[in-house]
């Protein structure tokens, strides 16, 4: 199944999971206090470093880019583990806010589109 064969209701589903689960896990571990932020942004960069090379030459759903995924899918996983709906919700808002779209694209120009894609991938495969 493809983001294409999905209609918008099931994304709306996705965007408001992620916000449900991430407001009772910021409430109940007083604001992501166990996790360490400084070290959390380093393994961020580091991944993102390591899948900008591959947007122009490789799919989303390619197995190098899945493998990178199941460690983004981890990194995600220290704040909260996301349910497969609120992480496809969290690929989706690298999408459609306007900071984080900027934030990704930073390391290349399709980055927040091809994560969306990568993290959607991963959530029907593999959570």
């Amino acid at each position: 199944m493809n983001m294409e064969d999905l209609d918008g209701d099931y994304f709306d589903q996705c965007r408001n999971q992620m916000l449900a689960e991430q407001s009772q896990s910021l409430a109940d571990t007083n604001n992501w206090a166990h996790v360490d932020r400084k070290q959390t942004h380093a393994d961020w960069d580091s991944l993102y470093r390591e899948i900008a090379p591959l947007i122009d030459d490789l799919l989303p759903g390619d197995d190098a880019v899945q493998d990178l995924m199941a460690r983004h899918y981890e990194i995600a996983s220290r704040f909260y583990k996301p349910s497969r709906e609120a992480y496809i919700g969290m690929g989706l808002f690298y999408m459609d806010n306007q900071d984080m779209r900027d934030f990704h694209n930073a390391y290349h120009p399709k980055m927040a589109e091809f994560l969306g894609d990568a993290v959607f991938i991963y959530a029907r495969n593999s959570i």
